[in-house]
């Protein structure tokens, strides 16, 4: 069963840094929702801090190759997996794609941490109803709506109004084995998984930090959520 709870003061937040996250920004946006709440906020490469840290984020931009590869390479993959068992951990970009088994773009092993395969948009032919042609990277805002499979709504989402747009910058998107995995979805041509999560773990393809208040609200619920 997950429940929202406060916290004590003194708690950390890690934002991994390996390397390849939009750092800055995701941290000022943690940050923004911290206030208040006791976490201290800390981009970090050292994994120790990562382990000791009470909850992670873990930021991805760029190819998902070279995101696996700088995570391997900067010694943080396996603090990264320790932390991921059982911390409360937010993916966010090409950070949630790393989760899953597999990714078709550079025929990429992930972590595994939520079973399913990244898959690239196939959309040639296809038109918006404008009658303009899907761009592919999709670049820009877009809703995304709930998905419960009979349960109730992920505890992240809080009070965040169904069919709430958030920035979306991707190519590619995340398809997970079991259905109940997808919190969150997005209709972009076809309907796609734009949230995932798995016990501590919740993720989106979108940027809540580039989300205005509705991103800061997933961050804020994420700090106040026991899973």
């Amino acid at each position: 069963m997950n429940s929202v709870v406060h916290h004590d003061i003194g708690k950390k937040v890690a934002v991994v840094d390996y390397g390849m996250g939009n750092l800055r920004s995701v941290s000022q946006a943690v940050q923004a929702a911290a206030t208040g709440t006791g976490f201290e906020v800390v981009i970090t490469r050292d994994p120790e801090v990562v382990r000791s840290a009470e909850r992670l984020v873990l930021p991805g931009q760029g190819a998902m190759p070279d995101c696996m590869r700088e995570l391997r390479d900067s010694g943080l993959l396996q603090s990264v997996l320790e932390a991921a068992a059982n911390k409360p951990l937010f993916g966010v970009c090409v950070g949630m794609q790393m989760l899953l088994d597999h990714s078709a773009e550079g025929d990429t092993p992930g972590l595994g941490l939520i079973h399913g395969q990244v898959v690239k948009f196939d959309l040639a032919g296809q038109k918006q109803p404008d009658g303009s042609r899907y761009k592919v990277p999709q670049m820009g805002w877009n809703q995304v709506w709930r998905n419960n499979h009979g349960a109730a709504p992920h505890l992240v989402w809080g009070d965040v109004p169904d069919g709430s747009y958030f920035y979306f910058v991707h190519s590619f998107y995340a398809k997970p084995s079991d259905l109940r995995h997808s919190v969150g979805e997005t209709v972009y041509g076809e309907r796609f998984s734009s949230a995932i999560a798995r016990d501590n773990i919740f993720a989106t393809q979108f940027h809540p930090e580039k989300s205005a208040e509705h991103g800061l609200s997933l961050y804020r619920n994420f700090l106040h959520w026991n899973p």
